[in-house]
């Protein structure tokens, strides 16, 4: 799993930005998982990711990534983990305001570390 998490950063990081967002199956694609639970290995890495950012006080970087049938955002385990960690608020009617945030903060913080 570790493996996977750091590959999965390491994608996003590197990713060009016209890529972005991706959807769970193109980083499952992208990082050559295969079945059975592929997309669950990706939420697992993504959820790991987001622990990792929360205790560094970092945007987000799972925010590049979003259900393809979301209308462009992630699965609802993406706002329930955030809300757990205190990023985001409780209210799901602010989560697309917060997700959008949070989405230009990890582009954002992508640009300063290839810098």
């Amino acid at each position: 799993m570790t493996d996977h998490v750091t590959a999965l950063r390491q994608l996003l990081l590197s990713a060009p930005q016209e890529a972005l967002p991706m959807t769970y199956q193109q980083v499952a694609t992208e990082l050559g998982l295969t079945p059975p639970r592929t997309i669950g290995q990706v939420t697992q890495a993504l959820e790991q990711l987001m622990r990792e950012d929360a205790a560094q006080q970092t945007p987000f970087i799972a925010a590049l990534v979003v259900s393809r049938r979301g209308d462009g955002l992630p699965a609802t385990g993406f706002f329930e983990l955030a809300v757990a960690l205190g990023r985001f608020p409780k209210d799901p009617t602010l989560h697309e305001s917060a997700y959008r945030a949070e989405f230009q903060s990890a582009l954002n913080e992508r640009e300063d570390c290839q810098r």
